[in-house]
């Protein structure tokens, strides 16, 4: 296993299509022993700089390096980076356990292999049944599979747990724990940010191709500060005087305050100035989802991110 240290360097990443740029001067560092989270809007450039990465696409300017090396220059490729782009990228005719050994064969992967893998997914029930009629579910457990097949030290997942019931995403977390707790470099993107708050330990994100955070995920979401609620039978003279005191009140459905450029401590000495009776007084922390929405705002492609 190698150190953790950096092993996958994006630099200076441009591509085009036509007058449309998708990825635009986009440089990163990707360590080993941590989940990565790659975030972003619809039409950020997640996808196409994911595809850059294993050589699917190729950049207009800049580069990108697996542990020094263009993914071009790896010659046993599923040995050493295992990529979930597109969860249906096979011969739908074929059986998994076919479409694994086909291509197992190419990279000089024992067939054991195979079944390994086939066992890990949780398709050892449907191994011998055509892919072309899995469903989505099944469809991104075979797809885990094929990248998991060469027993890679990188793993490159795009949207993992698209159409995993509960259980299957629960089970995807644990694994990208798992392989991240091995020293292997994991690269995930998700729309799911309840989902990567709780697996990620570092996030990239990006918007309109460029990069907007690089950061820790703790800090990433302390950046994004956080609120007080606020609970009291005279929430309406509350607000009014918070507001007054430089604070922002939005009054929830259920009665309550949810107060911002404020603390706590300054909230209850104003409550005690105007003699008001506090029921609740409970710092909020942002969530990863709040810190990302407030990071993106400016660069959605089409008004909404989901």
């Amino acid at each position: 296993m190698r150190d953790f240290g950096v092993v996958i360097e994006a630099r200076g990443l441009v591509k085009r299509y036509g007058d449309t740029t998708a990825v635009d001067d986009l440089s990163f560092s990707v360590r080993a022993g941590v989940v990565t989270g790659f975030l972003g809007p619809n039409g950020s450039g997640k996808s196409t700089t994911m595809r850059m990465m294993i050589g699917l696409d190729h950049p207009d300017a800049g580069s990108v390096t697996i542990d020094g090396r263009p993914y071009g220059e790896i010659k046993w490729p599923l040995r050493e980076v295992g990529a979930l782009l597109e969860a249906k990228a096979l011969h739908p005719g074929r059986s998994a356990r076919n479409h694994l050994r086909a291509l197992a064969a190419s990279n000089r992967i024992p067939r054991s292999r195979v079944d390994e893998v086939i066992e890990l997914v949780g398709l050892a029930s449907v191994a011998t049944k055509r892919a072309g009629g899995y469903s989505l579910g099944m469809g991104q457990r075979l797809g885990i599979a094929a990248a998991l097949l060469g027993d890679p030290e990188v793993v490159l997942f795009d949207e993992p747990v698209n159409g995993l019931d509960p259980e299957g995403i629960q089970w995807v977390r644990e694994l990208l724990r798992s392989l991240a707790e091995q020293g292997r470099t994991v690269f995930v993107s998700s729309h799911l940010m309840s989902e990567m708050a709780l697996t990620a330990d570092h996030v990239i994100v990006i918007g309109r191709g460029k990069l907007l955070e690089d950061a820790d995920m703790g800090v990433m979401i302390a950046k994004a500060g956080t609120s007080v609620r606020v609970r009291a039978p005279e929430a309406p003279r509350l607000a009014a005087a918070l507001e007054l005191a430089g604070a922002a009140a939005h009054a929830e459905p259920d009665g309550s305050l949810t107060v911002t450029e404020l603390g706590a401590a300054a909230i209850g000495e104003v409550a005690a100035r105007e003699g008001i009776v506090l029921h609740e007084l409970a710092p909020q922390r942002a969530s990863l989802e709040e810190a990302f929405m407030a990071l993106t705002k400016e660069h959605l492609e089409f008004g909404h991110a989901t």
